[in-house]
């Protein structure tokens, strides 16, 4: 009955064989690889979607294989992989959009000479997501966890020719790791304290399900702590969100892979999937929802502001993110991970259409964009899809989603309800900004470069619309499927009339004034800036978080490594030398008094005498 999860082992083995096949091919085979990399990925989508169809039936079990793999005296730590309704799930996304980015990819990279390389990087780093998707323990979890950033950091730097690629290589591998460690602690906090040492998702769920066992309400809250600083970092939380937005120096494909329903969603998977330690320490969830507000808020207010076409879409994967905590934070898993459904479709369809753009004009600046809509109608179409889902615009998969955290939020605290509601207005007010500054309007300087991207990269896009526009109809707020789905509880309808009539008031108003403001007669200038001067100024410069932090931060540590460095040359080392220098003088000494005259050696006999002499005088008057 459960053949497929059974062998759902096998799913993430399919792009890390191709990721081999790949880096033994080497860079010759330059079309078998984005054939060898999307196949890797199609078989792991279709068994994903096997394993799905399965977890589908009614009263379905969950199925968890494991084995011994260190021993250490009476100790032995077994891991394996459990499949579970919200694996299954997580599965179908990450393959889904994996094999889409493959797809579109041939086409994109289709001139770059590494795409070889590529495709291997990817399908490594679908391996990784799929091994953290799958791991039943918190120990493998943060193995795949480690390697999925070490993806990351080949990806992003992938075109390290450049200085600003490796530079943001660099910073999102150093700022990721910061959390990495938190969550590291926490394993350790828990390892320690879990009866038998056991790290399995299971014992965990079973032990604080029960409201925490043996462990106190502070040590709780530490460790659930510790596991959200971890999913900060990977997630793009403030203040570690610096290294987000500077990922984008990747190829735009690895920017949708990144952004979507990978690595980022990765931190709010953790969240999920240890969702009883936090259920076990409010005091945490407090911190999850309001980190989560003040993000979702803060990235919509810098994306406002930006130029960069890849790097608006990038603080809005910043601020959904936030959405998504905030969810989290206010005890409805259900509503994070719908947000994270949805939300995977929609931005990816984002980003290849914004790729698509990219590659046409040869620019991300959308000020010398402009007007392409007519000569790009599927990239235009599409991304008005994806725009509009990302807005909260119905009966798009992105107002339901954001409706069922609103409703929650509502329900719970009414502050983070408001932040929510003004987070939606500037999403659509900037996604109307950007969508009038490239696609309509009066054409830019790049615009007449403009042509329709290849099939090869537009039918992914047109795939992505169809999600889009249809994946939030797995959970209305009158059926409620997919929280009695994850959940496997009966779940009451959560529909309320006020929030559905704000949400959609926040996105027309937002779509409203982005109209107004950019597209009525005066699209291409800036009449916030003319306005708001210093508050744009302010955005624009992303708040100097990153200011900031290379004062505090990098310039101190450069300045304690620069005196680490000297004490070990003029200390350490002056010490070594000198002893060095003391046993040369000792020698060259002892040479010239072994010069075969019996003058020196009755010196020597004499001095020796008077030192003896003086050390036994020495010894009885000081006793």
């Amino acid at each position: 009955m459960d053949f497929f999860a059974k062998i759902a082992w096998i799913i993430p083995l399919l792009p890390l064989a191709a990721f081999l096949v790949l880096m033994t091919l080497g860079r010759g085979f330059r079309r078998a690889g984005a054939w060898i990399g999307s196949i890797g990925a199609l078989g792991a989508f279709v068994l994903s979607l096997l394993v799905l169809s399965e977890r589908l039936k009614p009263h379905a079990i969950d199925y968890s294989y494991n084995f011994s793999w260190i021993s250490i005296g009476e100790y032995t730590l077994r891991i394996g992989f459990e499949i579970t309704n919200l694996t299954a799930l997580m599965l179908v996304v990450v393959t889904l959009v994996g094999l889409l980015v493959n797809i579109y990819s041939a086409g994109y990279m289709a001139s770059d000479e590494r795409i070889t390389v590529f495709y291997g990087y990817v399908s490594l780093f679908t391996f990784s997501m799929l091994g953290l998707v799958l791991s039943d323990n918190l120990l493998s979890f943060y193995l795949f966890w480690e390697l999925v950033g070490v993806c990351s950091f080949l990806l992003v730097g992938f075109w390290y020719a450049r200085p600003a690629a490796r530079a943001a290589a660099k910073k999102a591998f150093i700022v990721t790791r910061i959390g990495d460690a938190g969550l590291l602690i926490a394993i350790l906090l828990l390892f320690w304290n879990m009866p038998g040492h056991a790290l399995d998702f299971t014992s965990i769920q079973s032990i604080f399900g029960g409201h925490g066992g043996s462990f106190t309400d502070g040590i709780t809250t530490v460790i659930a702590l510790l596991i959200f600083l971890g999913a900060v970092g990977k997630s793009g939380q403030f203040p570690l969100h610096v290294w987000l937005p500077d990922a984008m120096e990747g190829p735009t494909p690895i920017s949708a892979l990144i952004h979507a329903a990978t690595m980022v969603a990765a931190g709010v998977f953790l969240v999920a999937r240890t969702f009883s330690i936090f259920e076990a320490a409010p005091a945490a969830m407090e911190t999850v929802a309001y980190v989560g507000a003040f993000t979702a808020i803060f990235a919509a207010v810098i994306a406002l502001a930006q130029n960069d076409l890849k790097r608006i879409l990038a603080y809005s994967t910043i601020s959904q993110l936030g959405y998504m905590m905030v969810a989290l934070g206010l005890g409805t898993m259900t509503g994070a991970i719908f947000h994270l459904f949805t939300h995977a479709f929609f931005k990816a369809l984002l980003f290849l259409a914004a790729g698509s753009v990219i590659h046409a004009v040869h620019t991300q600046d959308i000020r010398e964009m402009g007007g392409i809509g007519s000569r790009m109608r599927v990239t235009a179409w599409t991304f008005a899809i994806g725009g509009l889902a990302l807005a909260g615009i119905p009966p798009l998969s992105g107002f339901w989603s954001k409706d069922a955290i609103l409703t929650a939020a509502l329900e719970h605290n009414p502050l983070l309800f408001g932040v929510g509601l003004a987070t939606a207005f500037l999403t659509a007010l900037y996604m109307t900004r950007l969508f009038v500054l490239v696609f309509l309007g009066k054409s830019g300087s790049k615009a007449g470069e403009a042509k329709e991207s290849p099939l090869v990269m537009t039918i992914p896009l047109i795939a992505l619309a169809v999600l889009a526009a249809i994946a939030g109809f797995v959970e209305l707020p009158w059926n409620g499927w997919l929280s009695g789905w994850l959940t496997d509880e009966v779940i009451e309808p959560h529909g309320s009339v006020a929030v559905i009539g704000l949400s959609i008031a926040a996105g027309l108003l937002g779509m409203l004034a982005g109209w107004l403001l950019y597209g009525k007669g005066i699209a291409g200038s800036q009449p916030l800036a003319s306005r708001l001067p210093r508050m744009v100024k302010l955005a624009e410069r992303k708040f100097y978080i990153d200011e900031l932090y290379e004062m505090v931060f990098v310039k101190s540590l450069r300045g304690l490594g620069a005196c680490l460095a000297a004490f070990d040359t003029y200390v350490i080392g002056g010490a070594v030398k000198l002893a060095g220098s003391a046993a040369g003088a000792a020698g060259k000494l002892g040479l010239r008094l072994q010069n075969g005259q019996v003058q020196t050696y009755g010196v020597a006999a004499v001095l020796g005498v008077v030192a003896i002499a003086v050390v036994v005088i020495g010894r009885r008057m000081l006793s």
